[in-house]
């Protein structure tokens, strides 16, 4: 974006905005050329003057800058998500600077990722182009978002929750998957018993294991947080015969810590062999919470096992249970007389009932 010229009368004027102000002045020449060119001047100048007298980064360069700054303190999936936005995804906002950014250029290149990407994927595309928005006014490059654009409302699919009646096949696929990487199974039993990410699991130690409170406290997490969160009993049974004084809880045979992506090759084998769909990582965690929730533990609780800043968060992990809405159904049927008996056949209706019916 650049100094927009218009007329009065014979003289040009012009307007633009930076960092969210707007600004109209007269050039007070009536050669086109030099109106250009002085307007073109003032503009370069009130970035430069947003910036604290530096030159404006280009998104592409305010992404680098990003990375450089996080990549000692951000968990890896975040890094990947603003890579690849840095990568493959900025379209035609790459080389703009960042306060020139208008909402129609933002419009513009999402309609250009949706050509080839689902809905879903363009809200989290907008949120990587509002992280390195914002933290472009954090550092007071940009007094305040150039643009706004909302999201894209999009169907909510039904997401995949472990089934118990194949949980222990199904833990047995995953070790069946990983021989040559033990570890694997270990971690994929610490992310559903402990509702770890993907990540925690792979950097879980020892030390951070309170045998004697059967707890066992992250010591590595996305918010930086250090809640206990009890471990089972069967889990407790599983990691025993390995207990050590310190080092990695799940690794590679040769020591190394887990890379991105470690567990997901044999979790999906496993989907495959137990006809399961979707079970991820991620949707390990969301299992985790739903069993939770499904034994009455109170969301206040499960907030603060998951380590979520908010209970909004912990709801959207939750899946609805089925068969606790069959019972209740069952009930108020028994109540109003529409129950079955046990053979198979309807209640009689009272003669008043059929009277009425016919």
């Amino acid at each position: 974006m650049s100094a927009n010229l218009f007329k009065v009368g014979a003289v040009w004027h012009y307007r633009f905005q930076v960092a969210g102000a707007r600004v109209q002045r007269s050039t007070r020449l009536r050669n086109r050329t030099k109106a250009e060119a002085l307007a073109q001047r003032e503009y370069d100048a009130a970035l430069v003057r947003a910036n604290g007298g530096q030159p404006v980064p280009t998104l592409d360069e305010l992404a680098g800058a990003w990375l450089v700054v996080h990549r000692p303190t951000a968990s890896a999936a975040h890094l990947r998500s603003v890579e690849t936005f840095r990568r493959l995804h900025m379209y035609d906002l790459g080389d703009k600077p960042i306060g020139s950014i208008t909402t129609e250029d933002v419009e513009l290149a999402r309609i250009e990722h949706l050509k080839e990407h689902r809905p879903a994927t363009a809200n989290h595309w907008l949120r990587i182009l509002k992280l390195l928005t914002m933290w472009a006014v954090k550092r007071g490059v940009l007094a305040a978002s150039p643009w706004k654009v909302a999201m894209i409302k999009v169907q909510k699919r039904p997401r995949a929750v472990l089934p118990m009646d194949v949980a222990r096949t199904w833990f047995a696929a995953v070790d069946d998957a990983s021989k040559r990487a033990p570890g694997v199974g270990t971690a994929v039993r610490l992310m559903f018993g402990l509702g770890l990410r993907e990540g925690e699991a792979a950097s879980a130690r020892w030390e951070w294991v309170d045998w004697a409170r059967s707890t066992y406290t992250p010591g590595i997490t996305k918010g930086r947080e250090a809640e206990p969160v009890p471990m089972p009993d069967w889990l407790a049974e599983h990691l025993a015969p390995m207990r050590a004084v310190e080092g990695l809880i799940a690794r590679y045979p040769n020591g190394q810590q887990f890379k991105p992506g470690y567990a997901r090759s044999a979790m999906r084998q496993a989907n495959v062999a137990c006809s399961v769909k979707g079970i991820t990582p991620h949707r390990l965690r969301g299992t985790f919470a739903t069993l939770l929730s499904e034994a009455g533990v109170p969301i206040q609780t499960i907030q603060k096992v998951m380590r979520h800043k908010s209970y909004t968060t912990t709801m959207g992990y939750l899946e609805k249970n089925l068969d606790t809405a069959a019972q209740a159904q069952n009930r108020i049927a028994q109540k109003i007389g529409l129950s079955w008996r046990e053979s198979g056949e309807q209640q009689q209706s009272n003669p008043s009932e059929m009277e009425m019916s016919q």
